[in-house]
């Protein structure tokens, strides 16, 4: 996720009265943050301030934070946000976020989980949500984890990657070679295997997951090497492996992309997404607190914010094997392993 400088504040003032399900979870309403106001104040108020990485206008991974927290404001909560915050600066951020009276505070993206956790057992009053990929050691007592568990989706896209692939040679493209990067790759290999399919993955980090030259550069060298369909795994860098199927005649390869819909800026070799919602996760566990329990682990996955999106060109077959494995991960007929291991 981008870590771009400088960080920015907002306050948003909650529109609506606080329902009932949201009113007297974890402490008190506290004093309103500058510039935000509304009927969320007061004793037993829900005040929620959200801490994102980049920019929430990215059309990605943190717009994706800010459509959640909206919802969460349209029943009734005061919200309040910063963005582009970096690693070395969250710390910062989330004492001022308890120090403007937040009695919630959501930290978007798994970086940011260390320093959650910490200003978390620093501030035992307020409930904070962290996010994570995997089960989380010594979890204090007033924190959530949201479970990313990208290695359910990623064996949804092996399938989907294996079923388009007519050269038998996939094209993973990451940013950083980060555990979950690895688990991705591990949950495909593992939905190739499961599938008895000839077909060979080749993985590669760019280092950065918005560079988009450095993504065009690699997926460019991997359809040189073979690869007929590119796999994404990545933020605004995403355009460039969308880049690397210019001037190439239609149907000879396909591209996927990860968190949002692409298909705007991907053109036709563009086969779908692996979307996120983020809305659902966070309204269920703010009902959660609301009902007094302020810690446990939510888990990602198709039947909680996760989807495959698919193209009206992708084939009907495909379409139809991509929703019956989702459909199969649902009702636990696959269960797909947590392999963090390095790739080679």
């Amino acid at each position: 996720m981008s870590l771009t400088h400088p960080s920015r504040r907002v306050a948003i003032a909650a529109a609506l009265t606080v329902p009932a399900l949201l009113l007297g979870a974890c402490g008190g309403g506290g004093t309103p943050a500058p510039g935000s106001s509304g009927s969320g104040s007061g004793a037993g108020a829900v005040k929620i301030a959200a801490i994102f990485s980049g920019p929430t206008n990215d059309a990605d991974y943190n717009n994706l934070g800010l459509l959640a927290l909206k919802a969460a404001e349209a029943k009734g909560a005061t919200i309040s946000f910063t963005e582009k915050v970096a690693v070395p600066d969250v710390e910062a951020r989330l004492n001022e976020a308890v120090g403007d009276g937040a009695t919630i505070v959501w930290t978007h993206g798994s970086q940011f989980y260390e320093a959650t956790a910490k200003v978390a057992k620093a501030n035992p009053e307020v409930t904070f949500i962290g996010e994570y990929d995997g089960q989380a050691a010594d979890q204090p007592a007033n924190v959530w984890t949201i479970d990313r568990q990208f290695h359910i989706g990623f064996y949804g896209m092996g399938v989907f990657a294996t079923k388009l692939s007519k050269t038998g040679t996939i094209g993973y493209v990451g940013g950083l070679s980060l555990p979950f990067s690895m688990a991705e790759v591990h949950a495909m290999q593992q939905a190739i295997a499961d599938g008895g399919a000839a077909v060979t993955i080749k993985p590669v980090w760019t280092g950065d997951f918005n560079d988009a030259a450095k993504a065009q550069q690699f997926a460019t060298q991997l359809i040189g090497s073979g690869a007929d369909v590119i796999v994404g795994s990545l933020n605004q860098g995403a355009t460039g492996t969308f880049q690397a199927f210019e001037g190439k005649p239609s149907g000879s390869g396909w591209v996927t992309a990860k968190y949002t819909d692409k298909s705007a800026a991907a053109g036709p070799h563009y086969a779908g997404s692996l979307q996120y919602d983020f809305a659902k996760p966070l309204g269920d566990v703010l009902a959660k607190i609301a009902a007094g329990t302020r810690t446990g682990r939510y888990p990602l996955g198709f039947d909680t914010g996760v989807t495959i999106s698919m193209s009206a060109n992708v084939p009907a077959d495909v379409k139809t094997a991509v929703t019956e494995v989702m459909d199969k991960i649902k009702s636990g007929q696959i269960t797909v392993k947590l392999d963090t291991s390095k790739i080679g």
